[in-house]
């Protein structure tokens, strides 16, 4: 049996092996695949595995061999789910591999909005401190996150943790969103359930952690921006379009927004003209959330035991 992976390198650039995969097959392990390589590449393979790269429903039709798509992510929008439920070919994702990673950046960012640790080491590197007069000197104001309101907007695995650690600060949670079956009752003291509007209006900051759906696409805009406190925080490390670029970078060069940090943008890699690119008080991670060792590891780990499950007439993680 042939396996091929069409674009290996962001999951393993190296670092870890296929060795799992490898032992239920043939294994063919490309760095990257180009639109135009990828029938060539996959024509013989009867298990494709794909990141990033494209399956359309045109790719799937001259790819007589196929029997089953494993995805080296959580979300499927590369694939042509129409297209693999015509010819019976499962398609599975990788589920929450990366929760504890995504949560650990969210605060990561928020730290450095909050500390700005980056530009303090800089400006000692610069030899600011050795000339100080006095024994210590901030160039950015310090805040402190005990007693300030984080809002979470969706409240699933990753949401669930970005909680628990902000209630570890000391801070107070505001969520809304599907409460993964919770009821408000059962939800820890110090965090409560409540309307989107009223997250945003009590936050001092808000991170996103919601699917991009037609009700969720630029979710954050000129006017939901106005609803957040004057000066508060938004993190952004689910989809880059469920905000408005423009009006976010807008909302930040007017001071009504205090910082902006995000791991994903609308389109990636950006266009050098992305309006976040020169905003202030904004900082932009390349979609790294994710790519911790430990959660790549994982995610091949999920990936061979999903492969290995179809083999045995028993498919799970099954996302069409």
């Amino acid at each position: 049996m042939r396996i091929v992976i069409l674009d290996g390198y962001t999951t393993n650039p190296g670092d870890l092996n296929w060795q799992a995969l490898a032992s239920l097959g043939e294994l063919v392990v490309y760095e990257h695949t180009s639109a135009s390589e990828t029938v060539e590449r996959a024509s013989q393979a009867e298990i494709v595995i794909s990141n990033k790269t494209v399956l359309g429903s045109k790719v799937i039709e001259k790819l007589p061999n196929l029997r089953y798509i494993g995805l080296l992510s959580t979300g499927c929008t590369v694939v042509d789910l129409q297209a693999t439920r015509r010819r019976g070919i499962p398609v599975t994702n990788i589920p929450a591999y990366s929760t504890q990673s995504v949560a650990q950046l969210v605060f990561a960012l928020l730290l450095e909005l909050t500390n700005h640790v980056q530009s303090h080491s800089d400006s000692v590197f610069r030899g600011d401190w050795a000339r100080s007069r006095d024994f210590c000197y901030w160039n950015q104001p310090q805040t402190e996150l005990a007693g300030k309101t984080m809002g979470i907007v969706g409240y699933g695995q990753i949401g669930q943790a970005v909680a628990r650690i902000a209630q570890a600060f000391g801070m107070q949670v505001l969520v809304c969103g599907r409460p993964s079956s919770q009821k408000e009752k059962t939800l820890s003291p110090g965090l409560r359930l409540t309307s989107f509007e009223a997250v945003l209006e009590g936050s001092d900051a808000v991170s996103l952690h919601c699917p991009l759906t037609n009700e969720t696409r630029e979710l954050i805009n000129r006017h939901t921006l106005e609803r957040m406190k004057s000066g508060a925080l938004l993190i952004n490390t689910s989809r880059g379009s469920v905000l408005n670029e423009t009006e976010v970078a807008e909302a930040l060069r007017d001071g009504r927004l205090g910082g902006f940090a995000a791991d994903v943008l609308s389109t990636e890699p950006p266009s050098p003209r992305n309006p976040l690119l020169r905003a202030p008080n904004c900082l932009l991670t390349p979609h790294i959330a994710w790519a911790t060792y430990e959660a790549r590891a994982r995610l091949i780990a999920i990936a061979a035991q999903n492969l290995a499950a179809f083999l045995n007439d028993a498919p799970v993680n099954v996302v069409n």
